[in-house]
């Protein structure tokens, strides 16, 4: 489940991708849905039927049903950053559960193999 608030800049940019996907090929297709789920989280299984193509038109119609909400542009940026916090945090919890469980630090083991394996920059000089 992707977010269901946007701000109108994010509504006009989202149109636009829509009638570019609808007159792409299929490879296009699928590059302009990756666009929208990473860009601006935004999946287009989360408005559409089923079946039917969703476009710039059942974009609005979305809209107009309440089922996506267009807020200020201050509000959108507060939410995301709450939820990248929310990310971090969720994705901080899980690793040290599976640290906890028995998996690799790979930080702590990036830090040792570092101090094994100096780079060219960290060996020490002698001189020459």
């Amino acid at each position: 489940m992707g977010r269901n608030k946007f701000s109108q800049h994010e509504i006009n940019t989202i149109g636009k991708l829509l009638r570019k996907k609808n007159a792409a090929t299929r490879a296009q297709q699928k590059l302009i849905r990756h666009q929208l789920r990473v860009d601006f989280e935004f999946n287009i299984s989360d408005f559409n039927v089923q079946g039917k193509a969703f476009g710039e038109e059942e974009l609005h119609e979305a809209i107009k049903r309440g089922a996506i909400q267009i807020l200020d542009d201050a509000t959108i940026a507060s939410m995301k950053e709450k939820r990248a916090r929310d990310k971090a945090r969720d994705e901080a919890a899980k690793e040290q559960e599976a640290i906890a469980n028995g998996a690799t630090d790979w930080r702590e083991a990036m830090k040792q193999w570092e101090e094994a394996y100096p780079t060219d920059n960290e060996k020490p000089s002698n001189g020459c």
